[in-house]
């Protein structure tokens, strides 16, 4: 797996969690120009301290958020526009992705290099008897170029939002076409035929869980996420065949979808880590299949990366971009649609603990260093800090025993307080 997050650099290790080790970026659709607008200084924005309350400006617009929510709850509402649902945002017709572009910031995590194989998903099926979703309904979507018999080309039904797939009985991972063809051979091939749900199991399986949309692109632009090296694709902002063939399997100069002349010497799914890898290390962000995201609702799943069968200019499907989006039902197989896991840092909390004497009814919070040095006391009355009870061995059929009346009795109990220090985040993985 790849690490995602900041690094020192001076010797270019791994920052942990006594400092924001977060990353910060510019999120949303490359064709949108605005985020040029956006300032270098907006990236190291802290949401704490002095500033807490305050968001960064809309460039785009000259107006904080500050500003705009003001003019919202003053102005007149526009009724012809109707509600819109949390976490909606107006999206780019070409790529799907947010516009305007705006800046986020995610947690460090890990990622694998490339999405699920067909290998790693039989395993996981042979070890759990996992059922996908595809065997359960008995169909998946199939490309129509790719169906192995014409005629079902007009038997068939097809997806009314996208009538260039077909609805194939019988097909599903281990069938990629339906009945007669086989996953064999193409083990190294991106899992495709799986719905949201079986994605989720198989990460959940592992270890690990699905990316969230943001962890996702940050991990795709693989560092160029400022204003003035933000790209629009993984090997820069050249739009042409010639250079994307080196990076990502997509569909070409060929006329969708009956003509593809497979410049990057695929037609279909390509093999994992076939193409160059971004400058983080990771393969087939671009391209190949799209990959199921965490979050969404049921209905509207979102997946990312685009696939095999998008353009660089959306001229047909989804302009294959960084910022490329799109969503799903939860429900939905086809075979473009694969997926990858992602893993958060392992953290733990670390607390100073000190035995005190609770007997005189005040009570003494002590303060220790990392060394069990104390450093100061705060003597607090009538008020009990949080305390954990630990009750000390006592053998009561141990009769050798002889009590000492001038210390205190084995059988009473002795309480260990919580000193009053800040938490401290730690991770043996950082």
């Amino acid at each position: 797996m790849i690490y995602i997050g900041r690094h020192n650099h001076h010797d270019g290790m791994r920052t942990g969690f006594h400092t924001d080790n977060g990353l910060k970026f510019i999120f949303g659709t490359g064709f949108d120009e605005s985020h040029k607008e956006i300032e270098e200084k907006d990236l190291h924005h802290e949401h704490y301290g002095p500033d807490s309350e305050h968001d960064i400006a809309d460039r785009a617009h000259g107006k904080t958020r500050e500003q705009v929510m003001h003019e919202k709850r003053a102005g007149k509402l526009d009724l012809s526009k109707g509600p819109k649902p949390y976490g909606w945002f107006e999206e780019h017709p070409l790529d799907g992705g947010m516009v305007p572009p705006k800046v986020v910031r995610v947690d460090p995590f890990f990622m694998d290099e490339a999405p699920v194989t067909n290998k790693e998903f039989g395993k996981f099926v042979r070890a759990t008897y996992y059922e996908t979703e595809a065997e359960k309904f008995g169909w998946s979507f199939v490309l129509s170029s790719f169906l192995p018999n014409a005629k079902n080309l007009h038997e068939a039904e097809v997806d009314p939002e996208a009538e260039d797939w077909v609805a194939v009985d019988g097909a599903y991972w281990r069938n990629p076409e339906g009945p007669g063809t086989s996953y064999k051979y193409r083990e190294n091939h991106p899992v495709v035929h799986v719905s949201h749900r079986d994605a989720a199991e198989y990460c959940t399986w592992v270890g690990k869980r699905l990316p969230g949309e943001r962890e996702w692109e940050a991990a795709a632009r693989g560092g160029n996420v400022g204003p003035k090296n933000r790209t629009l694709y993984v090997w820069g902002d050249e739009q042409t065949t010639d250079a994307a063939k080196e990076y990502a399997n997509l569909w070409g100069d060929g006329d969708f979808p009956w003509d593809n002349k497979a410049e990057d010497g695929w037609r279909a799914t390509s093999p994992v880590k076939t193409f160059k890898p971004n400058l983080f290390g990771l393969y087939d962000m671009t391209g190949n299949v799209w990959e199921w995201q965490r979050g969404g609702k049921h209905k509207s799943r979102i997946v990312r990366g685009g696939s095999y069968v998008d353009s660089l200019d959306g001229s047909f499907n989804h302009a294959a971009t960084l910022g490329v989006r799109a969503t799903l039902h939860g429900t939905t197989t086809t075979g473009n649609v694969g997926f990858r896991c992602v893993k958060s840092p392992k953290r733990k909390e670390e607390y100073h603990w000190v035995y005190e004497n609770e007997g005189s009814g005040t009570a003494e919070l002590v303060l220790e260093d990392e060394n069990g040095n104390r450093k100061q006391r705060q003597t607090q009355q009538n008020q009990q800090p949080r305390q954990i009870e630990i009750y000390e061995d006592d053998d009561e059929f141990d009769e050798e025993v002889i009590h000492d009346p001038t210390k205190p009795r084995p059988d009473e109990m002795r309480k260990r307080v919580l000193a009053v220090k800040p938490r401290t985040l730690r991770s043996d993985e950082l």
